[in-house]
């Protein structure tokens, strides 16, 4: 019997090395990568934006960038959009998250998606 794969599986040792960085006062910008399911992801995944921007608003996050992808470059990756939310901080984005009104619509992310991914990112001081 194969599993089918979870849209979004939290990655335990990724989350506890963000969550460590909570202290820092420095703002993180959030890479989320998203394939949607057919028939209806999409559609979905806009409900779950409306009902998310005011927690956004709320914990002083912006989004960055919202855009549909197009085929890799580089790579076998396949996204059907990405998007970039800036946090003020980590503890920013980890309140949010674990808020009672987030996790009231959170389950409208996952419904949306086939498979996402959300990486940290934090500025870096320069180029390699």
């Amino acid at each position: 019997m194969t599993e089918t794969p979870e849209p979004e599986r939290l990655n335990q040792e990724g989350f506890a090395a963000f969550a460590a960085r909570s202290g820092e006062d420095a703002p993180v910008t959030m890479l989320n990568l998203l394939r949607f399911k057919p028939d209806g992801g999409q559609e979905r995944y806009a409900e779950y934006g409306a009902a998310v921007m005011p927690l956004l608003e709320k914990a002083g996050a912006r989004v960055v960038f919202l855009g549909e992808s197009a085929l890799p470059l580089l790579g076998d990756g396949r996204w059907d959009s990405v998007l970039l939310v800036e946090y003020p901080t980590c503890q920013a984005f980890l309140d949010m998250v674990a808020s009672a009104e987030y996790q009231a619509i959170g389950h409208l992310r996952t419904e949306a998606l086939e498979h996402g991914e959300l990486h940290p990112m934090s500025a870096a001081d320069q180029l390699p």
